[in-house]
């Protein structure tokens, strides 16, 4: 078995923190049980570039035991656990291609090694896995059933090859279940994102000015945990109708280039380029914090604060202090890429649970749908979005009611009024 990790020795801890994290993955473990009866993957063969954490883990085990074979990459060079990548090469059988803090030369050999397999499923999250089997191994495509792709990025740059016609195969839009991105982005990214700032820094939110960049779901997330805190939070936004949500919710709304005057914290959540460009960095105070908790490392204009610094020294680990030529310092978390992975452990495994779980069942529904989809980006069916909800329910001992025979009649008739 071919794979390419940091250290097969951290096999040990890393089995432990998987199994920790299966213990709060119910669902995952519903469809495990199912799969490892029913065999609805065999034979079929998934390539992954998925965030390298216990629940990934978890993920891939579950494929596994559906009868998939399976081999996996990171889909972020600082996102890796290598404990994590140790122990699924060692315990489970899995080839792993990922090292944390890996280059972006190994990052995409990586990925070209996890195509070796010749897939007939992908499963993505960022879509650099599709866009490097369209540019650079297209022969691999004609034997593709579909793929599955996991975040709000991934899934925008999927819409764009499809709108422009050069998508050659069906994917799945795990990123837009009901059940992923509610949870998922808001809850998972916001806690995570927390998490990272304060493991990275040590800081005290309570009383400090924190600038969110986007009120997208995972936007909402990080600023609802940041204001539990006691932090006073503010709100840049582009969209009209968010940032009067983000007002009614109860946030100050602002420019950045008001907000980089006043801000202690600043996080991106967007999605898109230059957020915090270098005509930012000069109004900001010194000291401020800028991290980034989107999928690439776009948002902040890393060259253009290379540019404005005279100099820059590593202060702790995953904080690099750039001092500017007024003499300004701006403290960057986790080289700008996504800090809720990089600099803490991503989200919880009980809000995963739910996002893995729709990438498991959008598996098994690609290989039983090859034959009636086309080469477009599909949301996940309602069913499995429902079933896990109810699921997820379940696992929590929450019960809820049911619909009378004349309340659904009601429901569907027209001629009932007041």
């Amino acid at each position: 078995m071919r794979y390419d990790i940091k250290d097969i020795k951290l096999a040990k801890k890393g089995r432990l923190r998987i199994e920790w994290a299966d213990n709060n993955m119910p669902v995952l473990r519903l469809i495990r049980k199912r799969f490892e009866k029913e065999k609805p993957l065999k034979g079929v063969k998934v390539s992954a570039c998925l965030h390298v954490t216990t629940e990934t883990a978890n993920l891939m085990n579950t494929l596994v035991s559906g009868g998939a074979s399976c081999v996996l990459c990171a889909s972020n060079p600082l996102s890796t656990q290598d404990d994590v990548s140790a122990s699924l090469v060692k315990d489970f059988k899995i080839p792993v291609f990922a090292i944390k803090g890996e280059s972006n030369k190994v990052y995409y050999q990586h990925i070209k090694s996890t195509l070796n397999l010749n897939p007939d499923i992908t499963m993505d999250d960022g879509a650099d896995l599709v866009s490097f089997l369209h540019s650079k191994r297209s022969n691999l495509i004609k034997n593709l059933i579909g793929g599955t792709e996991e975040t709000t990025t991934g899934v925008i740059r999927l819409r764009s090859m499809e709108k422009n016609g050069v998508l050659k195969y069906p994917i799945i839009a795990v990123n837009d279940s009901k059940t992923k991105y509610f949870f998922d982005n808001r809850y998972g990214t916001g806690q995570s994102t927390i998490d990272g700032i304060l493991r990275a820094t040590n800081i005290l939110l309570a009383g400090c000015k924190f600038v969110v960049c986007g009120y997208g779901w995972c936007g909402r997330g990080i600023a609802s945990k940041a204001e539990g805190m006691g932090a006073d939070v503010i709100i840049c936004e582009v969209d009209p109708l968010k940032a009067i949500e983000a007002v009614m919710d109860g946030y100050r709304v602002m420019p950045i280039e008001q907000a980089s005057k006043i801000g202690d914290v600043f996080v991106t959540a967007t999605g898109d380029i230059n957020v915090i460009g270098k005509e930012h960095f000069k109004f900001m105070k010194d000291g401020a914090i800028v991290c980034n908790s989107g999928h690439f490392n776009v948002e902040i204009d890393i060259s253009g604060l290379e540019k404005s610094a005279k100099r820059k020294r590593k202060v702790r680990e995953f904080v690099e202090e750039y001092t500017l030529k007024s003499g300004k310092r701006i403290n960057l978390l986790a080289e700008g890429r996504l800090v809720n992975l990089s600099a803490a452990e991503g989200h919880p495994a009980m809000v995963m649970d739910m996002s893995f779980a729709n990438q498991a069942l959008s598996v098994e529904y690609l290989v039983r749908s090859v034959k009636n989809l086309e080469k477009k980006v599909y949301p996940v069916p309602e069913k499995i979005d429902c079933d896990i909800a109810r699921l997820k329910l379940l696992s929590m001992g929450t019960k809820i009611d049911k619909l009378t025979f004349e309340q659904k009649k009601y429901l569907a008739s027209w001629e009932m009024g007041t």
